[in-house]
């Protein structure tokens, strides 16, 4: 380093090892086993923290660096034992990454959605985090410090009734939720975030793009240009990788995001045709 640098940027390059920078944090990443949720576990992993993932089943290729916990989120037992696990083994939690969300809810609009549609829905897309975030606040809370972030979705302002209207539901929910929670638990030393991706190219997302493919025999870049043209378009050009997102969700719970709380941030590629 230059001798000459200034104290206060020598101060900051101490204090924000981008290698390192969350060494010693416990986080929880649920839905951690795949997709997005695995990209933002070994995120977390790579900056330093202990990491902890959930998920109903056992990762198809583990890594034996994060701590799997088996746990079925969308029922209040699920949440509980993760809340439990997670506490009893390592006392605390630092980090708390609400990742977990799913839709497979049929289409065709109100008329095809039945009472357990919307309920499994909403329990695993809003209601598992509000539970988790109960269980874990109070010692983040006695501790003053904690990071909270919720992956919502772009859908939660860009609905697509046709198909997956209890999910668009369910994510405006939880945006609206975590920008309450941040009002609450803010001033008390938590930050509560909101990400709300776009598209994602995950393998789910690569299996569907081969079912669409398949359905109207024509090509993959042809399916994939339906799904985009059915968002809209995206002025990128192309849908997110899961990466990218870990990347952002990365940066919000390192020190160097220590002033954002309360705050959604969308990575969608500009998709949303509106600020």
């Amino acid at each position: 380093m230059n001798e000459f640098c200034p104290k206060a940027i020598r101060k900051m390059e101490q204090q924000f090892n981008f290698n390192n920078e969350i060494s010693g944090k416990i986080a929880l990443v649920t839905g951690g086993t795949k997709g997005t949720g695995k990209a933002i576990a070994e995120r977390l992993l790579q900056a330093g923290a202990t990491v902890i993932i959930t998920a109903r089943n056992q990762p198809e290729y583990p890594n034996e660096h994060l701590h799997f916990i088996s746990a079925d989120l969308s029922q209040p037992a699920g949440t509980q034992k993760a809340i439990t696990e997670v506490l009893e083994k390592y006392g605390r939690l630092d980090i708390l990454v609400n990742n977990l969300g799913s839709s497979e809810t049929k289409g065709g609009g109100f008329a095809a959605l039945s009472d357990e549609d919307w309920e499994t829905t909403i329990q695993a897309n809003l209601f598992a985090p509000v539970r988790l975030d109960r269980g874990f606040l109070p010692q983040m809370l006695e501790r003053k410090s904690g990071t909270i972030i919720h992956i919502a979705s772009i859908q939660g302002k860009l609905p697509l009734y046709d198909s997956t209207l209890p999910y668009a539901a369910a994510k405006a929910g939880l945006i609206n939720y975590s920008k309450s929670l941040s009002n609450e638990v803010s001033p008390k030393g938590i930050r509560v975030l909101t990400v709300s991706p776009g598209w994602i190219m995950t393998t789910s997302s690569t299996r569907m793009l081969e079912r669409i493919a398949e359905s109207s025999g024509g090509t993959l870049e042809q399916a994939a240009k339906s799904v985009m043209d059915g968002l809209g378009g995206i002025p990128f050009g192309r849908p997110a990788q899961p990466e990218e997102v870990a990347e952002l969700v990365g940066f919000l719970v390192s020190p160097r995001a220590g002033y954002l709380t309360g705050t959604e941030f969308i990575i969608d590629g500009g998709t949303i045709p509106t600020i």
